[in-house]
């Protein structure tokens, strides 16, 4: 692939990601502006959020059914007109209807994963999925910075109006930059969305990426759900925004992601996920650190946390690498499962962190996070090493068998279009 075609996707995904998180940042302007309370006008923000999950589950299999280009094509074109929609809503209740809409179809990050793992050779593959969430990891860390700027600049209006034009604009680069793909699958579309639970009964590698991704995400969110009642607490009595301070450490996760992918090209996926999985356990201990409050302990957060994101990155990394990797014919469906599955891990670990440190304070909290990298530490030392996607050729699916036409390489339908030979 073209570094022009792979900075492109990376810019997509930044965008795609970047739109679940800016409205956090404009709500308190919302309820200045339509004269809504503060909780009708957080709705807006968690329309977007159940959308997203939505969309994940009723979209992104499709990725599998429908040729690429017009798929993202159309995704970023709905995208950008709920965003236009929602900056020129007149009330709360049109806002809250663009919002949701906006939700399910800003799905096209998880739909151009699938698509980079099926055109770069595996070789490859790590490192530039390494790149594609270095892109996410940014859109989600600025998102917030850009739309509390832009609105408090301009209006609450101005935030949405702006990524939607940003969308559009993407949108119509994409319908001429991106290569024509040959769907892998015909299924029907009942099907595609009852494929995903399927190959989580019959895929092992899935099932373990899973568990790894669940244990973190879930020790990451605990982690980030309660660091706000600590700063904010009588051990530090820092005010909200001391927690989006350090959350700007995780900036760095953005440099971090490309070279674990070259890291997973090079040792495999199971060797990176051991040094993760490690690195959470390690966090886990420097975050207990900062438990007594002072500058000492603001540096242990800082550490810690930095540890917690780069090691969770990563981790993904390595988890996508061998997803990919367990069926080329069906990426999008198998990416399905795996969101999900963090996804829920994610918000259990939030639900179950905030009740241990009612319970146990911060100690409690990093506790769970130990617990949760042993518990994947565990299922990573049984697992069986060798057999798995590590071993795999580039672009062959583990059985023997050559990657099917439009996924391990270029489409013989037609050539690949503003492309050098690859894409994300």
């Amino acid at each position: 692939m073209s570094r022009r075609l792979l900075l492109l996707l990376t810019l997509t995904c930044a965008v795609g990601v970047g739109t679940v998180y800016f409205p956090q940042a404009v709500s308190p302007l919302v309820v200045t502006a339509l004269g809504a309370s503060p909780g009708s006008a957080a709705l807006v923000v968690t329309a977007v959020q159940i959308g997203y999950t939505a969309g994940i589950f009723l979209l992104v299999p499709l990725g599998d059914r429908l040729p690429h280009r017009p798929f993202l094509v159309t995704l970023l074109a709905l995208t950008g007109t709920g965003l236009l929609a929602a900056g020129c809503a007149p009330g709360l209740a049109p806002l809250l209807a663009a919002a949701a809409v906006v939700g399910v179809t800003t799905v096209a990050a998880q739909v151009i994963g699938p698509l980079a793992a099926g055109l770069v050779a595996a070789d490859r593959r790590g490192a530039v999925l390494g790149t594609l969430l270095s892109g996410s990891t940014g859109g989600m860390l600025l998102a917030r910075t850009f739309g509390g700027a832009l609105g408090e600049w301009l209006g609450w209006r101005a935030p949405y109006l702006a990524a939607g034009a940003v969308a559009l604009l993407l949108a119509a680069v994409l319908a001429r930059a991106l290569p024509i793909t040959v769907p892998t699958s015909r299924r029907p579309y009942p099907a595609l969305l009852a494929e995903p639970l399927r190959l989580l009964r019959t895929e092992p590698e899935l099932r373990r990426s899973c568990l790894y991704q669940a244990a973190v995400f879930g020790a990451f969110s605990a982690v980030w759900t309660c660091l706000a009642l600590l700063l904010t607490g009588p051990a530090y009595g820092l005010g909200a925004h001391a927690v989006g301070m350090l959350a700007l450490v995780g900036a760095v996760t953005m440099l971090c992601t490309p070279y674990a992918g070259r890291l997973v090209d090079r040792a495999g996926a199971d060797r990176v996920n051991l040094v993760c999985l490690l690195g959470v356990l390690v966090s886990a201990a420097v975050l207990a650190a900062g438990a007594g409050g002072g500058a000492a302990g603001l540096a242990a957060l800082a550490g810690g946390t930095l540890l917690l994101d780069v090691a969770m990155q990563s981790g993904t990394v390595a988890n996508l690498a061998r997803v990919y990797a367990v069926r080329p014919d069906a990426r999008s469906r198998l990416n399905t499962a795996y969101m999900t599955c963090a996804y829920l891990g994610g918000s259990g670990g939030s639900w179950l962190g905030v009740r241990i440190y009612d319970r146990a304070g911060w100690q409690g909290v990093c506790a769970l996070v130990a617990l949760l990298a042993v518990i994947a530490l565990a299922r990573h030392l049984v697992a069986p090493h060798g057999r798995g996607p590590d071993a795999r050729q580039a672009g062959g699916d583990g059985r023997g068998a050559p990657p099917p036409v439009g996924v391990g390489g270029p489409p013989t339908a037609a050539p690949p279009v503003g492309s050098a030979g690859r894409t994300v």
